[in-house]
């Protein structure tokens, strides 16, 4: 089956997971501690990042979305590919848009020492324009495209959760309606709990670890 390189807590990794959990296409799903990255990942992907899938055929598949769009090209039961009412070029613009400017900000502002700053405020205040923009639009619908989450919702919440959890007081206390209820249906959701089991570190010889775990 095809093997997929992950890390728990890594927004791209989630969301791939999350892609695969949807799709219910079984992977060896294979734990990285980031800071000794097995020799087969780094084989694979030399960029050293992950999620990285590797085929059965030898094809490595090393963007998240790249991985997205392949689990749901072999199985789409919730409909992610088929946003409702929202061009899909939207769709893919908001990921894009979470991908560059909101991203860059969300690094700054949760490991501001990185960069040379001192605190991350600034670039937290930078990002308030954009989750503004996702409430906004959340604020009409459930969802980005609807009244069920698609490609985009499912490839941006992860990156939300990440900054919430920044300081999650702060976080709470912002006027968000939309995105405040849009992150708690994620959070309380049956995939963001069954793709945040907590798996021991991969290494050469352990017993496959098959996911989606209901597929074991």
């Amino acid at each position: 089956m095809p093997i997929l390189y992950s890390f728990r807590r890594c927004p791209y990794a989630m969301r791939a997971r999350l892609a695969i959990f949807s799709s219910g296409v079984p992977c060896e799903l294979r734990e990285v501690v980031l800071r000794s990255k097995p020799a087969a990942m780094l084989e694979a992907s030399p960029k050293g990042t992950v999620p990285v899938l590797v085929l059965p055929g030898g094809r490595v598949i090393d963007e998240s979305l790249d991985i997205m769009r392949w689990a749901l090209g072999c199985a789409d039961p919730e409909g992610w590919l088929a946003p409702q009412g929202v061009p899909l070029e939207e769709m893919q613009r908001l990921t894009a848009q979470n991908d560059g400017e909101f991203k860059r900000r969300l690094d700054r502002y949760k490991y501001p020492q990185r960069f040379g700053l001192e605190a991350g405020e600034t670039d937290r205040d930078a990002a308030v324009r954009w989750l503004g923009q996702l409430d906004r639009a959340l604020r009409e619908s459930a969802f980005l495209s609807g009244g069920r989450p698609v490609l985009a919702d499912m490839a941006i919440l992860p990156f939300i959760r990440q900054f919430a959890h920044v300081d999650l007081e702060w976080f709470r206390q912002q006027s968000w309606p939309g995105l405040q209820r849009w992150l708690d249906w994620f959070l309380d959701s049956r995939i963001f709990a069954g793709c945040m089991e907590k798996y021991a570190a991969w290494q050469p010889g352990s017993e496959p670890v098959v996911f989606p775990a209901q597929q074991a």
